[in-house]
């Protein structure tokens, strides 16, 4: 593969999420079910800028160094903006994972009923709560082993900031890259699951396919930055997800 399919690829793929606003529109159907994840994020982040910005006002501001000397002035200031980074990049994460925890039983209907859409093989199943339940136990299970590894990965990541000069230079790119892949894990995921492939089988996938799934997992990342559109991260990760496996043949 050349330089410019790589790129052209890369650039298809980042645009997934953003492209999957006029599919949800051409079909409305989908509403119903992307309408409970989206409120879901509404309510997980409103949640998680409430208890950072009460720990922040706790810990953080109480603790900031005092005096009457110029220098001092200088560190309050420095060390303001250290916590507020770090808080910003704790309410990033926190939201990102716990909102794809919650949300995931009603990610996994949106992901199947895309995917009826795309195949052409809709399924007008009544709801039945005992189905949903089971299902829900099933995601949850998947979804708590990525979240345990993504946040391994992070840690590793945090310790490698006390590596001087090269861990700090380092960590911004990783922790990106990082966070990218696990996007492409969790919203190709609710594919994967349903066709009972294993970890190794998934990576299998998304290795097959490098330029369209970094692509796509930095489209979600963005997303997920921007004030406001990161609501509407879910529903656009997952409707994108199945639409790109389906265009690159691996939807099954």
């Amino acid at each position: 593969m050349t330089a410019k399919n790589r790129i052209a690829k890369f650039t298809r793929g980042f645009f997934y999420p953003f492209n999957s606003i006029a599919f949800l529109h051409r079909n409305r159907s989908l509403y119903k079910f992307a309408v409970l994840p989206f409120l879901i994020n509404v309510l997980v982040f409103t949640l998680v800028v409430y208890f950072s910005l009460s720990s922040f006002q706790a810990l953080v501001m109480a603790r900031l160094p005092q005096g009457d000397a110029w220098y001092w002035l200088i560190l309050h200031y420095f060390v303001l903006v250290a916590a507020v980074l770090v808080i910003m990049t704790l309410v990033f994460f926190s939201f990102a994972v716990i909102g794809s925890l919650v949300a995931s039983p009603f990610n996994d209907v949106l992901s199947e009923r895309t995917a009826g859409l795309l195949n052409g093989v809709v399924k007008d199943e009544p709801f039945v709560w005992k189905i949903f339940w089971q299902d829900t136990v099933r995601v949850w299970a998947v979804e708590l082993k990525k979240i345990a590894v993504f946040m391994a990965g992070m840690l590793a990541l945090l310790l490698l900031q006390l590596v001087p000069v090269l861990g700090t230079a380092l960590y911004p790119a990783l922790s990106v890259v990082w966070t990218a892949l696990f996007l492409v894990l969790e919203y190709n995921g609710y594919v994967f699951t349903r066709r009972r492939l294993t970890f190794r089988q998934q990576w299998r996938i998304i290795c097959r396919h490098p330029a369209s799934m970094s692509g796509f997992g930095l489209g979600i990342f963005c997303v997920l930055a921007i004030p406001f559109i990161q609501f509407f991260c879910i529903p656009l990760g997952v409707v994108g997800a199945a639409r790109l496996l389906y265009d690159i043949g691996e939807l099954g």
